[in-house]
């Protein structure tokens, strides 16, 4: 059965109302090295230096990627929404709504919410979900504003982090925009993303 036919559409799910407020030590400087680790000790993230906020486990699908299923897309996102917001968004287990990363605006900062081996709620597709890795990036489509220097070049090292990890070509063919997923009635990242330079920065690094 096609577990997303089941979802709500993940544009109104994001720029609904959010339910809950983020906690403030997510937002901290300090968090970062205390989120880095889970309860019981081992590492909770897959990416160096992201801030582990973890999506509500009603948010996405456990797996064990690659081995379940390979991962051969980046798939780039606009929350249409504020950072805090889509973090308390995932959180929220009502939504059913999840990625794996979100990148913030005003200096790149990166959150992992979903581990890169677990199916995040993202794409619209299931076909798809079980064979990329979701980022988020801060800001709305049609204001290039929030598409700062900062936010491209981390997000274009994490995407390079990827590419090398699960053998992903750094091309247009696999780091695609959310609006490239069959069936989508989404139009992230838009038409002020500048992809010429992305590609461009994760071929850099």
């Amino acid at each position: 059965m096609d577990r997303e036919r089941q979802f709500p559409n993940r544009r109104r799910l994001l720029q609904g109302a959010v339910a809950a407020a983020v906690p403030a030590a997510f937002l901290s400087p300090s968090s970062a090295l205390a989120g880095s680790r889970t309860a019981d000790g081992s590492q909770a993230v897959d990416y160096p230096g992201a801030e582990w906020v973890p999506a509500s486990t009603s948010n996405y699908t456990a797996a064990n990627r690659p081995s379940t299923y390979a991962i051969g897309y980046v798939i780039i996102h606009v929350t249409q929404e504020t950072y805090a917001d889509t973090l308390a968004i995932f959180q929220n287990p009502a939504k059913q709504v999840s990625a794996h990363y979100v990148v913030r605006s005003r200096d790149g900062h990166i959150a992992q919410c979903v581990r890169n081996r677990n199916v995040g709620w993202h794409a619209g597709n299931w076909s798809y979900n079980t064979r990329s890795i979701g980022i988020e990036h801060e800001g709305w489509v049609d204001k290039p504003e929030y598409f700062t220097h900062a936010m491209y070049e981390q997000s274009a090292a994490l995407t390079a982090a990827i590419c090398t990890k699960y053998g992903i070509p750094r091309d247009r063919e696999h780091i695609i925009g959310h609006h490239q997923v069959p069936g989508s009635d989404h139009t992230d990242p838009g038409p002020y993303w500048d992809w010429s330079r992305y590609i461009r920065l994760v071929n850099s690094v």
